[in-house]
């Protein structure tokens, strides 16, 4: 098989697990094209690989993933959602829902995988992170893993769904109107996730639960995965990544949200973060308790 020159990730099988790294670990895994498009070519690689039978997700260097880079507002995107240099409402709705180029779609490959995905989750999982990070079938991840949803608070809005899906309505309208993380024993307790173990424990229980299902039929595997998927696209998964993504666009472009962008390039990110997130003392703004542990990285 050949094996392709990835800029954002990394692709490794080992017996009958492929491994899928997000590989910005300097600007803590944060999603930049070709990521999206990246991932979705792993996965399919992984899905067309007889030997494969699960894949795993996880991120290089201190965090899984924070979310989508705007530092330069969403530049890396260029054309596909402006035109002349103004942001261009036809484009991108286009771009934010069109399978063959949206980036929700892109990462929603893990869902649609015939062969069962796990997140290793650990650092921070924020942002469009969180979203992606959900869409796998099984999430473990360290005990001071940070994941939320700050866009709740400003430039935003839930992408692929799974925080509604995953958990009830109590805590969707909870967590949708005030931005609050949870770590991943919490999450964990609240079952967003599946589990939470302590980060000297995350990678070995992820190869545990990997060839835990590895030693299962490929068919049934499958079977499985397909008929819970279908029941929760039932309940309107699609209508739902269809209007988040819209109205993501829609956040991304009012007033407020074009002075936290304006504040960011003049004024640097840390300075728009520390304004959104310090009234709540949480995320970056967090007691270093509640934050994760920075020394534990992952080395790919």
């Amino acid at each position: 098989m050949s094996n392709p020159a990835y800029e954002t990730i990394l692709y490794a099988v080992e017996g009958a697990v492929a491994t899928i790294t997000l590989n910005r670990p300097e600007q803590l895994n944060t999603i930049v094209p070709p990521m999206p498009d990246e991932v979705e070519a792993a996965v399919g690689r992984a899905v067309r690989d007889p030997a494969v039978k699960v894949i795993v997700l996880r991120g290089a260097g201190r965090a899984f993933c924070a979310g989508y880079d705007f530092g330069g507002g969403f530049q890396h995107w260029g054309e596909m959602m402006s035109t002349d240099g103004a942001w261009d409402p036809g484009k991108d709705f286009i771009a934010a829902t069109a399978p063959e180029i949206a980036p929700t779609q892109k990462f929603m490959a893990i869902w649609r995988s015939p062969k069962p995905v796990i997140a290793q989750v650990h650092g921070w999982c924020v942002g469009g992170g969180s979203d992606f990070a959900l869409c796998a079938d099984l999430v473990v991840a360290s005990e001071d893993a940070v994941i939320g949803t700050p866009y709740s608070r400003m430039w935003g809005s839930y992408l692929s769904g799974m925080w509604i899906y995953r958990l009830g309505l109590a805590r969707t309208k909870y967590h949708a109107l005030t931005g609050r993380p949870l770590t991943g024993r919490q999450a964990a307790d609240v079952e967003l996730i599946n589990e939470a173990v302590p980060f000297a424990r995350l990678e070995a229980r992820v190869t545990e639960l990997a060839a835990e299902l590895a030693a299962i039929p490929s068919s049934q595997l499958a079977a499985m995965k397909l008929v819970v998927n279908h029941a929760y696209e039932n309940m309107g998964l699609a209508s739902t990544q269809t209007l988040g993504p819209i109205l993501d666009g829609l956040m991304r472009n009012t007033p407020d949200a074009r002075a936290f962008i304006d504040t960011a390039e003049q004024q640097g990110v840390r300075t728009v973060v520390e304004r959104r997130d310090g009234p709540f003392g949480d995320y970056s703004q967090a007691p270093p308790e509640l934050r994760p542990d920075p020394g534990n990285v992952i080395e790919p």
